[in-house]
Parts: C-alpha cells; sequence; structure tokens
C-alpha cells in the first residue's frame, strides 16, 4: 500500500456504556446488587447510591451517574457513555441523525436517520458478521480487505478466525466516532486492523495488484448515492486486488424482493462481467461469494 493514504488512529472513548434497558436497570437497582452494562457485554456491581447519584463498578472502572442522566437514557430510549471526564449521549447530530442503537442480544448497530445498518431481525450485528466471514472462508494467515468498516464487526470477526492482517475503509467519520463509544467496537485498536477513513473507490487504487486472500465487501444499500460501490468498473478494481483463487463476499440483503427486484442477480451479473466466478448466493450471510479463477499457463 502506497505512503500517501493517510491512517485513521482508531481510539477507545468508552469506559462504561449504558444501553437504556441497562440504564433503567441502575436506576432501580439497590447496593451491591450486580448489572448489566456495556450493551450487555459485561458485569458491574452498584456500588453505592445516594438522593441524586449511583455508583458502578466494573472491576476496573468506577463511575457516578446521576439518576437525572439515567432517566433521560431510559426514557429517550439513547445510550448514555462514560468517557471518564463526562457521561456523553451515544448519537451525533449532523446532516442526518446516527445513533447508536440497541439488539436483543447486545452488540449495538448504527442507526442513521431511523435506519438500522446491520441487520438485526433473529440476529445481531457481530454474529451477522461472522456469517459473512464464514461465507468467505476466512481462516489463519490470511489478508482481508473490509469495504464499509461500521463498527468494524466484519474486521473483528475476520481477527476471530485468524486473519493476519484486516485492511478496512469507511467514508463516514461519524460512524467511526459511534465506534469509539461501542465496547463491542473496542478490538478496532488491534495492531493487525489497518484503518482508513475515505472514500472506497478512490482508497482502493493504493492497493497493489494481488494484495488480498479474502475481500469482503459490505457497502449500503443501492442507491442513487451508493452506486458507485456496485459499479462494474468497482468491481474491476476488486478482481484486481484479489489473489487468484481468493474469494469475495458481496453483501447485497435482498431489497425490494417482494415487489420482484433482483438485486442479487444483478450484482452477478457485473461480477461475471469483471472476471469472477460467481460460486453462489448465500441465503444466511445475504450475499453472493465470487472467486478469482487461478491463473492458467500454456
Amino acid at each position: 500500500m502506497r505512503e500517501a493514504i493517510e491512517l485513521y488512529q482508531f481510539t477507545k472513548r468508552f469506559l462504561i456504556a449504558l444501553s437504556p434497558a441497562e440504564s433503567n436497570s441502575i436506576l432501580h437497582a439497590e447496593p451491591g446488587s450486580r448489572v448489566r452494562v456495556n450493551f450487555n457485554r459485561d458485569v458491574a456491581v452498584v456500588v453505592g447510591d445516594s438522593r441524586t447519584t449511583a455508583s458502578i463498578y466494573t472491576g476496573s472502572v468506577r463511575a457516578e451517574v446521576d439518576y437525572d442522566t439515567l432517566e433521560y437514557s431510559a426514557r429517550t430510549g439513547k445510550a448514555i457513555i462514560y468517557t471518564g471526564d463526562k457521561w456523553v449521549a451515544g448519537e451525533v447530530r449532523s446532516k442526518s441523525y446516527y445513533k447508536l442503537a440497541p439488539t436483543h442480544r447486545g452488540p449495538p448497530t448504527v442507526e442513521i436517520d431511523g435506519i438500522h445498518m446491520h441487520r438485526i431481525l433473529g440476529t445481531d450485528p457481530l454474529e451477522d458478521a461472522k456469517n459473512k466471514i464464514r461465507a468467505a472462508k476466512v481462516s489463519r494467515g490470511h489478508t482481508i480487505l473490509d469495504i464499509c468498516t461500521g463498527l468494524g464487526y466484519t474486521s473483528i470477526a475476520s481477527l476471530m478466525r485468524g486473519a493476519a492482517r484486516v485492511y478496512t475503509i469507511e467514508v463516514d467519520e461519524n460512524v467511526l466516532y459511534l465506534a469509539s463509544l461501542n465496547p463491542w467496537s473496542s478490538s478496532l485498536s488491534n495492531g493487525r486492523i489497518t484503518l482508513i477513513h475515505g472514500d472506497a473507490t478512490r482508497i482502493i487504487h493504493y492497493f497493489h495488484e494481488e494484495s488480498f486472500h479474502r475481500i469482503i465487501h459490505d457497502p449500503p444499500r443501492l442507491t442513487s448515492k451508493t452506486g458507485d460501490l456496485y459499479s462494474l468498473e468497482f468491481y474491476k478494481d476488486l478482481y484486481r486486488l484479489l489473489k487468484p483463487g481468493g474469494l469475495l463476499f458481496h453483501y447485497t440483503g435482498e431489497p425490494g424482493r417482494k415487489r420482484g427486484l433482483n438485486i442479487p442477480g444483478r450484482v452477478s451479473s457485473r461480477l461475471k462481467k469483471a472476471g469472477f466466478h460467481v460460486i453462489e448466493y448465500n441465503r444466511q450471510a445475504q450475499g453472493i461469494i465470487a472467486t478469482k479463477p487461478q491463473k492458467t499457463y500454456n
């Protein structure tokens, strides 16, 4: 990779995170009670309270939170995060409204203008990422390109499967900020992950040919704004970067299936034009698996 790319330094900002349900449980907890925190990832003890504040201890962090803040979280459905000197809401207000939205199993999703950016029906975002990694057959020693980082679950799942190195690209700095507040995203700071902030359709030109054993392409749903991530030109670049015999997993979902739209079919057709051999559509991971044929010599 050329040195011209400016790498994104991921910094974990949270010390304790509370989903709205966890805030509510602390509101009603007695001193000495054990409560779930960090979006159901960890357990804390309520070690003291007063008329105005509760004190919670995770084993490494002790924090006081006032009841007004807990009630705000529980009432509004917003997560609150302790950053060491203050509690902040897990949200960003810009041209769009972003927030860390809890799921029934724990790992949160990003919600942008009310739309979840991960699959959560019958699964959770981290388990969904693991399905994608299994579909791509990521294994020990692989070098991975993960396009559209989000909260980092795909990159983290790749490390869990033994990947040696992950390069991951995210265009939206607001999403990266929310990742820094998310306990389940902490492993993005792992030294085997290289995080790049920028437009993937431009960034990929800085990588050398045949750099990756696996490419995980997890774009937002196809719209006029995201069309470049589904273009034939982009797929040709992905083909160039994949090692012969390597696998591409391309998440498509099934938008418009009930209306007769066939997005996976359209994507498969373009991937074939780019040179890929399309293996199958994996319904569990809701994406296409394709390979770059091995080189043949006469």
